[in-house]
């Protein structure tokens, strides 16, 4: 090997490197025994994400900068600095620094190791390094999908406690290569906090610093795979209010379809989701847009059942008309039909001595043309008291209708319904957006 060239000072760096390094002891912490040693951090982060749901963990780039003095690595000559590769951090005292919530730690050593240390001629020292983390963050799920987290990146000494080992952000510092492209997925990076604080264990007190990466949920996934199909569905139940009524089969199939919609909807909505013991904001909407869908369901098996019944009720007397054509048979059914309605009548009752009111509903057939006025069968029950309250038909209407009568149309259940379902529907969105976007 040839002799360096003239005016090189490469000599002069080995000179000085070894005289540092003679009777240097990189198993002694500098400032042993006299005062703790100062650690000051700054961090680089590469790149953010993704962050596992499931696992309630996230994966992060870094580049490590620890900095401290050392008075043994002083020395007086005109360079300003010595830059060592990685090769010398093992013969250094370097901080035994960790990350307390991480998983798995990796020091990237493609092409060598990603390591530097440089010492300046006062005696600092600073010490990068590169890692690849995969840390813990803690997900409350309680306001999925309006919800919003930080996930922390602690660290302290590992062995040094607060009486021998420092640590300390100076103006702190976290530089975000925001060029690269960070794969936070459905989320979005909202900014990033700091605080440090003193843990107490058997072995001492730690310091621990903690930096915190605050993510919010970005919302357009959720709402085109959840809420829009389950609010669509619920919409589709109510078709069945514009069916007839006869047409059983065609209702029946729309709304055991709608159910089983909404319970394979709320079965998909939790198959990437942690198993968590609470209900989150949107099992609670599946879970009401499921109760819309079964009681459409449950209204025309109740209008089903009493339409039936009332036709059963009314089929003896044919038997007592002499036989006729079917033609006129059928124009006798439908006027009948129209004649003998049902209809539900609630009416507030006072009981005893001290005025109390109650509320009493009952099923009363119309009087139709020849058809006697006393109540038989099943309303024989009723009081003459009672009857003053009764609502018939037509004289609810206008200028007869009494005060504490209230009437419901059993064949208009129908009617009812076009107008109950969707405003409740309607409400219960108003409420539940105000609640969730301001909790």
């Amino acid at each position: 090997m040839g002799a360096p060239r003239k005016g090189s000072k490469l000599p002069e760096a080995s000179r000085i490197l070894d005289t540092m390094l003679n009777n240097y002891d990189h198993k002694l912490r500098p400032g042993i025994g006299v005062r703790p040693t100062v650690v000051t951090v700054e961090v680089s982060v590469n790149s953010l994400g993704p962050l596992s749901i499931m696992d309630m963990e996230y994966n992060i780039d870094i580049i490590f900068y620890q900095t401290w003095y050392d008075e043994r690595l002083r020395y007086n000559n005109t360079f300003e600095s010595l830059v060592l590769n990685g090769d010398m951090v093992s013969q250094l005292w370097i901080p035994d620094t960790f990350f307390r919530n991480s998983k798995k730690t990796v020091e990237h050593k493609i092409t060598m190791p990603n390591q530097m240390v440089r010492i300046y001629k006062d005696g600092k020292v600073l010490y990068t390094i590169r890692m690849t983390i995969d840390a813990r963050c803690s997900l409350h799920m309680l306001k999925f999908p309006m919800d919003s987290h930080s996930c922390p990146l602690s660290f302290s000494s590992f062995s040094y406690p607060e009486t021998e080992m420092i640590y300390k952000w100076e103006d702190f510092k976290l530089e975000i290569n925001e060029k690269n492209t960070w794969k936070l997925f459905q989320f979005d990076f909202t900014g990033v906090t700091n605080k440090s604080e003193v843990v107490s264990t058997p072995a001492g007190n730690f310091v621990v610093m903690m930096f915190f990466f605050n993510v919010s949920r970005q919302f357009g996934y959720i709402a085109v795979q959840n809420y829009v199909p389950s609010s669509v569905t619920t919409m589709l139940s109510w078709v069945s209010f514009w069916i007839q009524r006869d047409s059983a089969p065609a209702r029946t199939s729309l709304g055991i379809t709608s159910v089983l919609t909404m319970t394979t909807l709320g079965t998909f909505s939790r198959k990437n989701f942690p198993r968590v013991s609470y209900i989150t904001a949107l099992d609670f909407y599946i879970a009401i847009c499921f109760i819309f869908c079964f009681s459409a369901l449950m209204e025309f098996a109740v209008l089903n059942f009493l339409t039936y019944n009332q036709m059963k009720a009314n089929a003896s007397p044919k038997l007592c008309h002499p036989p006729i054509s079917s033609a006129r048979a059928r124009a006798l059914a439908r006027a009948r039909a129209r004649q003998l309605e049902e209809v539900f009548v609630c009416e507030i009752v006072t009981e005893g001595s001290d005025g109390a009111e109650r509320l009493s509903c009952s099923i009363h057939q119309l009087p139709g043309p020849g058809t006697p006025e006393a109540p038989r069968g099943r309303f024989s029950r009723w009081s003459k008291g009672a009857r003053k309250y009764f609502c018939m038909v037509p004289d609810c209407e206008g200028h007869t209708w009494q005060k504490g009568r209230l009437r419901i149309h059993l064949f208009r259940l129908d009617n009812y319904s076009r107008v109950v379902f969707p405003v409740t529907f309607f409400l219960f969105n108003v409420i539940y957006w105000l609640v969730c976007l301001n909790m």
